[in-house]
């Protein structure tokens, strides 16, 4: 059995399935949006409509988002909070795509985010990219703050626990950067600065994306950072045989603290 704490030569760069392996151990349990339908407005005039059964969603969409109507795919939702629901539409109907929604049932505020790999590399750019969508259900009148891009999380540094194998340190750099490196498991040693985008959905509630350079991935997270302390993610990326492939993330978050910028501030 291999030993998934021992340090790596660092020179010994972990492919996407590597890593991804057992990332959802402490994830929040899962939850059926069977005989759940909605549509989604988002702010472009863009429309997103799911009607959910057990095991996968009937969806179309129009605009920015072309989608036709009969249209199946699997999905995966969380409930992250009594009134917050996150969902994961990896896709089969799509190559290389995932579309991820957040939506709460109280504020009936939306947000979406499709992730993508795109089919050549570009030297000094991410293969992977993200679009970003704020928007309200059609559940009931919409109210506080819509989702948006948020700078709160600049300057701070969190520990992330997803499995007893799985620990790794974010710093928050600037708007556009975030720094990581992890302290156990297969990619022990290893730590990058990536492309990143944070979105304020709710107090506390952040949703954090980040596309990275040495390997074709893209993630989702939505983190609660009031009481709970938990994160809620999936990953698409390709694996070590190059192929596209969804995953599942999640655990506890330990912040470490944080700094101030006295006068000029980070992007």
């Amino acid at each position: 059995m291999t030993d998934t704490t021992t340090d790596p030569a660092l020179d010994e760069w972990r492919t996407y399935d590597d890593f991804s392996a057992g990332i959802d151990t402490y994830r929040l349990p899962n939850t059926s949006l069977a005989g759940t339908a909605l549509t989604i407005t988002l702010d472009d005039g863009s429309r997103i409509r799911l009607a959910f059964d057990e095991d996968a969603v009937a969806w179309s969409a129009t605009g920015a988002i072309e989608v036709p109507e009969g249209t199946r795919d699997p999905y995966d939702a969380v409930a992250v909070r009594e009134d917050v629901v996150f969902v994961n539409l990896p896709l089969e109907s799509r190559e290389r795509e995932a579309l991820t929604l957040v939506y709460s049932t109280a504020t009936h505020r939306a947000l979406a985010v499709v992730s993508h790999i795109d089919d050549e590399e570009v030297e000094g750019t991410p293969r992977v990219s993200q679009r970003f969508f704020a928007g309200v259900t059609d559940r009931g009148e919409p109210t506080g703050e819509a989702p948006g891009p948020s700078r709160d999380l600049i300057g701070k540094r969190n520990v992330y626990r997803y499995s007893p194998h799985h620990l790794y340190e974010h710093v928050y750099i600037s708007s556009q950067r975030y720094a990581w490196q992890c302290l156990e498991g297969v990619q022990r040693g290893h730590g990058d600065m990536d492309l990143s985008t944070v979105w304020r959905f709710a107090d506390g509630l952040y949703l954090f994306c980040f596309r990275e350079f040495r390997i074709a991935v893209a993630s989702v997270w939505l983190h609660d950072l009031g009481y709970q302390l938990m994160t809620t993610g999936v990953f698409l990326g390709l694996n070590g045989e190059g192929r596209a492939e969804h995953s599942r993330g999640g655990g506890h978050i330990y912040p470490l603290g944080s700094v101030s910028y006295p006068d000029a501030q980070p992007i």
